[in-house]
């Protein structure tokens, strides 16, 4: 017979948006086997009373950059301590597969400032070799999203130009290969190098491997700013070209100038469901500052050809200024066509001891207190680290925030950069911070509707109906709180304190979270994608 636990005494949210109740679950064989009167399951096996607790789903972070966290840190409190179970990877159209021999190295030097340099061999170069790694023992689920920019560098390189007839077949076979080892997606970085530097026909061409196996298309897209609506408007039209659901990353409207204007983003994602019958979920962290890597704001053209090529340009007196003119002036492509506001851009990291004197405060900031031009320091800083560095950008708006969390499209991502001295405190906070804040402080969603965000509604998005709810069958991913103590306590000071209020946290019927400890077990698994 196979051991059982039974959580007992617990309000359930079942992850539905339905009414809670009071039942007991029994698990075996990590899936829920009984779903029971509140109570009567004492005595079946290892009980674990949660009595005033709220029993729900595991949290699915729709937007994470633990590629690899999940490899390299068996602890991974920053995600598993939030209740999260499953974790979305190989976004922004950066990632550490596929990769070639040749992209390896230099994809791993552009995301540093997203994933740090942990000891890993880094052997493997395909979509299923990453997942096979995964397998060996992970803190989280994981799915993965095919990235663009990653099979782009692989066959055209990091030149600005559009892709042959014959480079775009490559591309495509690519993506099919990594669609039939599991992915369950694309995704795009259109204001990263050499993302960006593909056209709206290309990226069409490579969704069709994406829509022969069920996927989905995942864009961080051209411009979060001064066009901001056109940029969602695209992605929608791209994803009605290719016949492919899309889920909107970061689905954020930032920048003073679009305070407000929220609104009309998703009417046109509601004009786009109605009018094309396009299925479109979006996620969104609880913050308002974003996060990067520190060369991120600076043109495209000055991107080309790699770090070294950038460098140079940087160096060189004409091009640099250059640079800081349209950095300064009317706005980069990497800086979504806004001039560049030295005191929203935040140093978080730097991959240079050295130069630890910069972590933590703004250009600004910086400028003035040692005497110098803000532009040329920026410069300056991203030279002698080698553009490794991490900063936060401070541009988002409440309003905005709240009005996008409301939607019947929403889920959350945290988007949780983990490394840096100071990294932004949504690698840590984003889950409780919705229940706390949001839900019981402020009323902004119910209980249930909010735990419906986190968990069904990613599940549904990325095929898995046996996850993201409580119900009989489904997976033991699991987490339980107290709703009236639950609370994010990571800061931008002190970006790495853990949450409040989480008690448990199952994977599998495992636990990962046992009295708010860290356990030492690793269930985690690849979630892996196939023709739905």
């Amino acid at each position: 017979m196979q051991s059982e636990t039974v959580l007992t005494g617990g309000r359930i949210v079942d992850g539905t948006g339905g009414p809670s109740r009071l039942a007991d679950l029994v698990l075996s064989a990590g899936r829920i086997s009984h779903v029971l009167p509140s109570g009567t399951a004492r005595g079946r096996g290892e009980t674990v009373d949660v009595t005033g607790l709220v029993v729900a789903p595991g949290f699915i972070d729709m937007h994470a950059h633990s590629d690899l966290a999940v490899l390299a840190d068996p602890a991974h409190e920053a995600k598993v301590l939030q209740g999260v179970t499953l974790e979305v990877l190989g976004q922004d159209g950066l990632g550490y597969a596929p990769v070639t021999d040749a992209t390896v190295d230099p994809i791993r030097e552009r995301i540093a400032a997203w994933n740090g340099t942990p000891d890993l061999d880094h052997t493997w170069r395909s979509v299923g070799d990453y997942l096979d790694r995964v397998d060996r023992g992970s803190p989280t689920n994981v799915a993965y999203l095919v990235p663009q920019g990653n099979v782009r560098m692989a066959v055209v390189g990091e030149e600005d130009r559009p892709a042959t007839d014959a480079e775009i077949d490559r591309m495509r076979a690519m993506v099919a290969r990594g669609m039939a080892e599991g992915a369950h997606g694309m995704s795009t970085g259109l204001t990263y190098t050499p993302g960006m530097y593909a056209s709206d026909d290309e990226i069409v061409a490579l969704l069709e491997p994406v829509r022969a196996a069920g996927g989905y298309y995942c864009p961080h897209h051209r411009n979060y700013g001064a066009e901001v609506v056109e940029a969602y408007r695209e992605c929608l039209e791209v994803a009605r070209r290719a016949h492919v659901p899309l889920h909107l990353a970061h689905c954020h409207v930032n920048f003073p100038r679009n305070r407000g204007r929220a609104s009309e983003v998703l009417d046109a994602i509601d004009e786009a469901t109605v009018r094309y019958g396009l299925d479109v979920t979006l996620d969104t962290y609880p913050y308002r500052a974003a996060a990067t890597y520190l060369a991120a704001p600076l043109p495209g053209w000055a991107q080309e050809g790699g770090a070294r090529a950038t460098l140079d340009r940087l160096r060189d007196p004409v091009t640099r200024d250059r640079i800081l003119e349209e950095i300064q002036g009317r706005g980069t492509d990497g800086n979504h066509g806004m001039p560049m506001d030295w005191r929203t851009l935040v140093v978080t990291g730097v991959a240079d001891p050295e130069l630890s004197w910069a972590v933590g405060h703004s250009i600004a900031d910086l400028a003035e207190r040692r005497g110098e031009d803000p532009g040329r320091l920026y410069v300056d800083l991203l030279v002698a680290d080698g553009l490794r560095g991490g900063c936060l950008l401070h541009i988002g708006n409440e309003e905005n925030i709240r009005t996008i969390m409301r939607h019947s499209a929403h889920t959350a991502g945290s988007d949780g950069i983990l490394v840096g001295e100071r990294p932004h405190p949504r690698g840590w906070g984003t889950f409780p911070r919705y229940l706390g804040y949001y839900v019981r402080e402020l009323g902004l969603l119910t209980l249930e509707e909010c735990v419906r965000h986190l968990t069904s509604r990613p599940a549904h998005r990325l095929g898995a109906t046996d996850r993201g709810v409580v119900q009989l069958g489904a997976h033991a991913d699991l987490v339980v709180f107290d709703p009236e103590t639950i609370a994010d306590r990571a800061t931008y000071e002190e970006p790495r304190r853990p949450p409040a209020g989480i008690e448990h946290v199952m994977i599998g019927g495992e636990f990962t979270v046992r009295d708010g400890r860290r356990t030492d077990r690793l269930p985690g698994r690849s979630l892996r994608g196939g023709r739905r």
